[in-house]
Formats: C-alpha cells, structure tokens, sequence
C-alpha cells in the first residue's frame, strides 16, 4: 500500500510516525508552504516538513491543490490511499479521487460533534466531559465522510487546550495505526455514515474572542481560560492593568460587587467578581512580562492583596 501524507502542526507528527512506522509504503508528505515565525520573521519549515526530511520522504509544498498541475504531481506518486491530519488546505474532489483507496482524515472529535478547525478548545469550552478522535473516509463537505473507527477521550476537570491536544494527537495516531492494520488485513470495517442529529461547528480561533467578560458566569470563564491555553490566552482589564489568565477556577461564592471587581487576593490565588460567582484566578501575565503566580503578582501589586474581616 503506497501512502501520501498531509498534514502541517505539531499535532500530526505522531500520525506521520504512525504512517512511517507501519507495514505500507510512505511515499510522498503533503504540508503548507514556510511561513515566517520568530521575531526576525524567518521562513520557518512546518514541523510534518522537518520529520518528512528527517525520514528522507519528499515533501510537497503547493499553495492549493486546485490546480492541474498540482494534481498531476500528486498523481504521479500513484497513492493507494491519502492521510490528513491538520493540513490546512481543501482538498477538491478532484484531489480525493485520486488515491484508489480515497483520502482518510483523523480528527479531533466524535464526529458529527465539533465539526470544522477547533474542536480541541470548543470542547473544553462547552464543558462537554469527553470528546475524543475519528477516523473518517473524507468527502468534499466539511468533515461530513463516514467514520471508519473511532476512540473516545475523557475531558479531566482541569483540562487545558494543551494538554487535550496532546492526549487527542497520541489517540489519533493509535487510532491510524489501527486503521491501517486493519486496511492492509483487509478487515476494515464498513464506514458509519454520520447521524444528522448532534452536528456542531467549531469555528476556527479568533483573537478577539480571548478577552474575558466578568459580567458572565464563573463556570463559564473558568473554561475559557482552559480552553485558550495555550493559544490565544485569555486576557482581561483586571484593578487597572492588562493581563493575560492562564489558569482560573469557578469558586461557588455569593456577592454583591460589580462583575470585574477584585475581591482581594492571596497565595491561593485573585478572586475577580462575575455575574455569578467567583472567578478565581491562579498564574497572570503582565505586559511585557512572564507568566507568574498570582503569589508573585501580589508582590507588586499589595493593594490587591485580600483584607482579613
């Protein structure tokens, strides 16, 4: 079985290694063109690009796949099946039918729930309690194909978008592994077309949706700052200044102070009134600064610190 790779982020090296270490033949990866990154903002290789060559398999970096000659290229590695994992172009349908085998895509939930570019951190966000990958034989609609196999995933109650994505890239890959096997013994099982009950969207990331609005339930926010780390990272007006909130927890406590207000900190952390209930903040990040504990913080900011009653 001849294989071609797609993908682009840290969260598809495990799938490549699982494409590269099995019984079928890798022979060509598929990821986005350089981007530059850093402060001198250099042309950096993805990291599927840098394992490709750390492999010695030729890596393909075209800006779409909806022209010809990109398609006659792909076509000349002759794939019995395609892998994407995280790839971050469309692929035609004039691209999904040229392996003979189609295009298999893992992705980060149990689909048809969170469909789309952020399942991860809608998750967290949601408060759903698990979540986990599939593998799914992939058609021209977004993440619509039948699922092939699937794994589920526990959400833990301090769950971050870092640590879920670390745990849900791992599965995905024992999940490829497995899909592969069974492709190569011929006993895959039929693909399960997806339910049209429980569809939902998880629309891409936006920056803007990182600021924090107190005048929402704890609960609420507690899961956002979660969700968003470690990317985009919360970030709110906090007794003056501009912070970034890496960690927070939802405490249960009644008040009659406007949402926003700082309630006074200690070692456990920064109590931030909300519309219901406490927010109460663990690590920050001033402007400019590192990320600290709110113990620190409170060393330059004593006015914060809580009152005894």
């Amino acid at each position: 079985m001849r294989l071609v790779f797609a993908g682009t982020p840290e969260f598809a090296l495990p799938c490549l290694r699982a494409c590269h270490d099995s019984d079928a033949e890798l022979v060509a990866v598929y990821t986005q063109p350089d981007r530059p990154a850093g402060r001198g903002r250099k042309l950096t290789p993805s990291p599927i690009k840098q394992a490709a060559l750390d492999y010695g398999v030729p890596v393909e970096q075209p800006k779409t796949l909806r022209d010809a000659e990109a398609q006659v290229r792909l076509a000349s590695y002759r794939p019995d099946l395609m892998i994407v994992v995280a790839y971050g172009l469309i692929l035609p349908q004039a691209v999904l039918d040229i392996p003979t085998l189609g295009c298999w895509n893992v992705h980060a939930s149990l689909l048809p729930r969170w469909r789309g570019a952020a399942p991860i951190q809608r998750a967290i966000a949601a408060g759903d309690t698990d979540t986990g990958v599939a593998l799914m034989r992939m058609e021209a609609g977004l993440d619509t194909g039948p699922v092939l196999l699937e794994r589920r995933q526990p959400i833990a109650a301090d769950e971050t978008g870092g640590s879920l994505h670390d745990k849900l890239a791992a599965l995905g890959a024992e999940l490829l592994a497995d899909g592969l096997r069974r492709a190569l013994d011929d006993d895959l099982p039929p693909a399960r077309p997806q339910p049209d009950d429980g569809v939902t969207y998880a629309h891409k990331l936006d920056k803007a949706e990182a600021e924090l609005d107190f005048s929402r339930c704890a609960v609420e926010l507690e899961r956002k700052v979660r969700a968003f780390d470690p990317w985009p990272v919360a970030v709110a007006d906090v007794a003056g200044e501009r912070l970034r909130l890496w960690s927070a927890k939802a405490i249960d406590r009644d008040h009659d102070a406007a949402p926003g207000t700082v309630l006074g900190g200690d070692a456990d952390g920064l109590d931030i009134a909300c519309g219901e209930n406490v927010l109460r903040v663990g690590e920050v990040q001033r402007a400019g600064g590192r990320r600290m504990r709110v113990a620190d913080f409170l060393n330059a900011r004593p006015d914060l610190r809580r009152r005894e009653t």
